[in-house]
């Protein structure tokens, strides 16, 4: 992870000037216990199959990312000159933590996990992922998903 003062200019001062939204509300939102909710996750890696074309620099597209890809197939097609990849290419749990939340849900410390997971590009900015936003949250509701696992890079 690149600590802001690393990170050179205009790239810094871009990254530090970022407006921060604050919500009107703060909503509290119940829900079941962590071992019955079907967890999901939203990695900001731009991850893609083998083969397929990457995310485009700064695009606010989604796409799914089905658990049943095998994890070899998996690549990263996030763009930053701040990212390290070292730690994804020994270990794709790093990025896209598939087998500890199957082995959670086989121990019973969560309910299970969704078929469809999805990812975004992360060097993208947040106003142009409104519509992304949106459908990432009407596609796990619609797969009956209760909590979800944020993975920033």
């Amino acid at each position: 992870m690149a600590r802001l003062d690393d990170i050179p200019e205009p790239t810094r001062t871009a990254v530090r000037d970022l407006p921060c939204p604050t919500p009107a509300t703060s909503p509290f939102v119940a829900g079941p216990a962590l071992t019955q909710r079907k967890i999901a996750m939203v990695s900001s890696a731009a991850l893609i199959h083998r083969g397929d074309t990457p995310f485009p620099v700064g695009s606010g597209e989604v796409r799914a990312v089905p658990g049943s890809w095998d994890n070899g197939d998996i690549l990263m097609s996030h763009v930053s000159i701040n990212f390290d990849r070292a730690g994804f290419q020994r270990d794709i749990n790093v990025v896209y933590p598939i087998n500890r939340l199957r082995e959670m849900a086989a121990d019973g410390a969560i309910g299970g996990v969704v078929d469809t997971h999805y990812t975004v590009m992360g060097s993208t900015d947040p106003a142009a992922m409104a519509d992304a936003a949106d459908s990432i949250a009407a596609a796990l509701h619609a797969e009956g998903c209760t909590g979800v696992l944020l993975l920033p890079v």
